[in-house]
C-alpha cells in the first residue's frame, strides 16, 4: 500500500500564484508513472464561474504532479474534446480519475424525461468505468447534477444531493479524518469564505466523512443540517474510489495553495497514486464484506457473527469518541477475521485501525 505524506510543495504554491496572475505555471519534473485525468465542466443548467478556474488549476496541478488533462466542456472551446468521452468503459479506462467540476444539468426537478449531463449510454460507460476501478472527484455542484439517477447520487455521496445554500459567507470547517492524503495538510479548524451547501440527507452512514461544517460559525439558512453537517467525504464504491468536496464555489479557491493541496490529495487518492489515513474505508463497507463471507458453513457463520459483533462494538466506541477503545476492539476483530481467510477483509479492518489511530 502506497502511503503519502503531503507537504505544501513549493512548485504547487508557485502554480497557485501563477494562476492568480494569469500566467502559466512552471511544471515540476513529471513522475515516472504519468497518467491522465478528465475534467468534466459541461453544463446544461446554471453554470458556475469557477469551472474555468478549476480546469486551469487541475492542468497546473498535473504539470506539477505528473499527469495530463483532457477537458469535456463546450464552453471552453480551446480546451475541450470534440465529442463526449463517455463512449464506453474501455475508452474511459485511459483516465486514472474523472473530475466533475460543478457540471449542473438542471435536473433537480427530478423529471426523468429532462435531458441530463450523461444520457443512458454515457451513464453506462461511467458505471462500467467505476466498477472497473476508476476514480471520481466531485467538486461543489457535482451533487447538483443527474438528480434523477440514484446510482450517481450514491457515487457522489450516499444519496446526499444539493438542497440549498445560504448567502456566501465565512464559516469554519473541522477536519474529521486528519490522516487522509487530502486532509493531512489542513489545519484542524479551517476557516474559509465560500458558498456552503445544505444537502438533502446526511451521508455519514454511507461515506467516510473527511470534514464537517460548524453551523455555529455561520448562518446555514432554512435547510440547516444541525450539529452533524458533513461537507467533504470519500468512499470506496463498487470497485472504484469517490471523493467529494462541497466547498470550491468561489473562484479564489483555485488560487489558494491550501485548497489546491487538498484537491490534489483528492485527485491522487482517487487515481490510486497515494493512500493512507484508512483509505476511506467505512464500518458499513467492512460489514458488507463480513456478511458476504458468513455463509456456506456453520464455522463461517460463527466467525462472521463474531467479527460483526466486534465491528459493532468498535463503531459504537468510535462514535462516542473513544478511539483508543475502538482500536482495541478492531484488533480483536482483525484477529478473528483471519479465520475467514479473506485478505481483503483483514486489510479493510487494518484500514479502520489506521483511521482510528489518527484520531487518538
Amino acid at each position: 500500500m502506497k502511503h503519502h505524506a503531503w507537504r505544501l510543495a513549493t512548485g504547487l504554491t508557485a502554480a497557485a500564484s501563477a494562476l492568480a496572475v494569469g500566467v502559466a505555471a512552471i511544471p515540476a519534473s513529471a513522475s515516472d508513472d504519468e497518467y491522465k485525468v478528465l475534467v468534466v465542466g459541461e453544463t446544461l443548467g446554471f453554470r458556475h464561474s469557477h469551472i474555468d478556474e478549476t480546469t486551469e488549476a487541475v492542468i497546473a496541478i498535473g504539470e506539477e504532479r505528473g499527469f495530463t488533462v483532457d477537458v469535456w466542456d463546450s464552453r471552453q472551446p480551446e480546451l475541450t474534446l470534440t465529442s463526449t468521452p463517455f463512449t464506453s468503459a474501455e475508452d474511459l479506462a485511459q483516465y486514472a480519475t474523472i473530475v466533475f467540476a460543478s457540471p449542473v444539468d438542471g435536473t433537480n426537478n427530478q423529471d426523468p424525461a429532462r435531458p441530463r449531463l450523461l444520457n443512458d449510454s454515457e451513464l453506462t460507460a461511467l458505471q462500467g468505468y467505476i466498477r472497473d476501478g476508476g476514480g471520481y472527484v466531485g467538486l461543489h455542484a457535482a451533487t447538483d447534477t443527474m438528480h434523477a439517477v440514484p446510482w450517481y447520487s450514491q457515487l457522489s455521496g450516499g444519496s446526499a444531493r444539493f438542497a440549498s445554500h445560504p448567502a456566501q459567507q465565512t464559516a469554519t470547517m473541522r477536519v474529521e479524518s486528519p490522516a487522509h492524503p487530502s486532509t493531512e495538510m489542513l489545519p484542524a479548524e479551517w476557516t474559509r469564505f465560500d458558498e456552503w451547501y445544505n444537502f438533502t440527507s446526511n451521508p455519514r452512514e454511507d461515506v467516510h466523512v473527511l470534514i464537517t461544517l460548524d453551523e455555529s460559525t455561520y448562518n446555514p439558512g432554512r435547510d440547516a443540517m444541525g450539529a452533524d453537517h458533513p461537507i467533504a467525504w470519500c468512499h470506496n464504491f463498487e470497485g472504484g474510489r469517490s471523493w467529494y468536496e462541497g466547498a470550491g464555489h468561489v473562484d479564489s479557491s483555485y488560487s489558494d495553495p491550501v485548497f489546491l493541496a487538498h484537491l490534489t490529495g483528492g485527485i491522487e487518492w482517487t487515481a490510486g497514486k497515494v493512500s493512507g489515513g484508512g483509505d476511506c474505508v467505512t464500518f458499513k463497507e467492512v460489514d458488507g464484506i463480513v456478511t458476504s463471507l458468513s455463509t456456506g458453513s456453520n464455522r463461517a457463520e460463527k466467525l462472521g457473527g463474531d467479527v460483526a459483533d466486534y465491528l459493532d462494538r468498535a463503531e459504537a466506541a468510535a462514535d462516542a469518541g473513544d478511539h483508543a477503545g475502538a482500536i482495541k476492539v478492531l484488533k480483536q476483530a482483525k484477529g478473528k477475521a483471519h479465520g475467514l481467510q479473506d485478505d481483503t477483509l483483514v486489510e479493510k479492518i487494518a484500514d479502520l485501525i489506521e483511521w482510528q489511530q489518527a484520531l487518538v
